[in-house]
């Protein structure tokens, strides 16, 4: 495994936020993700805190606007934010649209031509990032946390209910909790896995399908905004408490009055997720 190569880096909040570009074995493309090395590591290792972001992002989005910087020098965390897709793959159709394709990797390792050769966001964020972050960065290899927002926050859900060994907390803002009942995700998992069919190649990537059948041995956070427009259409949320409370999965669902899909939300409660991961990785 090749190292990264650093883009560009700054002095933040005591510690260091920078950004690299790799070569993906996953995607088989160069792929791009941000990092905040807090002040803590300079006397060893930290818990790494992975935060996948939503559609049409990047690598940058949650570092820049999400206020979260400051939040994990004060906890001693790293921030790990990969890109939401590979870029220039030229899959057929990748840049037709905002919310399939570039950008739009929904975390899922795609089976269905044209998109499985390059769109395996699930295995790049899960095996091959935390790898590469671990052999370059000093980021401990046994405690680990994921949250994200959107599509993020799906992946992230996701991907703590499928591993949960390896991922130690997890949270999420606004998450598409629902995707095979939703048009954002039927369109993206139609593209990616192919049609539904028994058993579903769907049902492995949504969290409250999966939620219905296993517990994540820690809590969950996950907010809401109530003014957000994608609530009533692509989002779900009570999906997942009938799924947490069929299961057992101690679940900590809060909505809040006024609040949008946008990173305004994300700043005003990133505080409490920080802290939330920072308890949890201890």
């Amino acid at each position: 495994m090749s190292g990264p190569i650093t883009r560009a880096r700054y002095r933040c909040c005591g510690g260091v936020v920078s950004f690299h570009t790799h070569r993906s074995e996953e995607t088989g493309t160069d792929m791009r993700f941000g990092l905040f090395v807090p002040p803590q590591a300079e006397k060893g290792p930290v818990p790494a805190l992975f935060y996948l972001a939503g559609l049409e992002c990047t690598e940058e989005t949650f570092l820049i606007k999400a206020g979260a910087l400051r939040f994990a020098a004060e906890h001693g965390l790293m921030l790990v934010a990969p890109d939401t897709s590979p870029r220039g793959a030229g899959v057929p159709g990748e840049d037709d649209g905002w919310d399939l394709g570039t950008g739009a990797g929904f975390y899922v390792d795609a089976t269905a031509a044209p998109w499985d050769r390059n769109y395996r966001m699930y295995s790049y964020v899960t095996e091959e990032l935390p790898a590469l972050v671990e052999a370059n960065f000093p980021a401990r290899s046994d405690r680990r946390g994921i949250f994200g927002h959107s599509m993020g926050g799906h992946g992230a859900l996701v991907i703590a209910l499928r591993q949960p060994a390896r991922w130690h907390s997890v949270s999420a803002f606004s998450p598409i909790a629902n995707p095979v009942a939703v048009p954002w995700g039927r369109k993206a998992f139609a593209s990616y896995l192919g049609p539904d069919a028994s058993p579903s190649p769907w049902a492995a990537y949504d969290a409250s399908l999966l939620m219905t059948q296993r517990r994540h041995p820690g809590p969950i956070l996950v907010d809401q905004g109530l003014s957000d427009k994608f609530l009533d259409t692509q989002l779900s949320p009570q999906a997942l408490e009938a799924a947490a409370r069929a299961s057992g999965q101690e679940l900590t669902l809060r909505r809040h009055d006024g609040y949008d899909h946008s990173y305004w939300f994300i700043q005003s409660f990133i505080a409490d997720h920080v802290q939330w991961h920072a308890r949890l990785l201890a």
